[in-house]
């Protein structure tokens, strides 16, 4: 999957993220939805980040996975409000 920012950086989740951090991204693209704000929507992020791959433990967050995450809480802002 090819994530573009609003900042104009591109990202093929394929190949920048780790296995672990794509499982971590598809839940927070439920939550990016979801989130009544973006205290629970990094409250959701750090849950599973700590969670891992199948409990597999914590998960350690790429520049890349950091810059997407970035963009996902913009989008939450935007959709709740401030």
């Amino acid at each position: 999957m090819i994530i573009s920012t609003k900042s104009g950086q591109t990202f093929d989740t394929d190949k920048d993220l780790s296995a672990p951090e794509r499982h971590v991204l598809q839940k927070l693209f439920a939550w990016e939805a979801m989130a009544e704000s973006l205290k629970q929507f990094r409250a959701k992020k750090t849950k599973a980040l700590e969670k891992g791959w199948n409990h597999s433990g914590p998960v350690k967050m790429s520049p890349a996975f950091r810059a997407i995450t970035k963009e996902m809480e913009r989008k939450v802002i935007d959709r709740v409000g401030g």
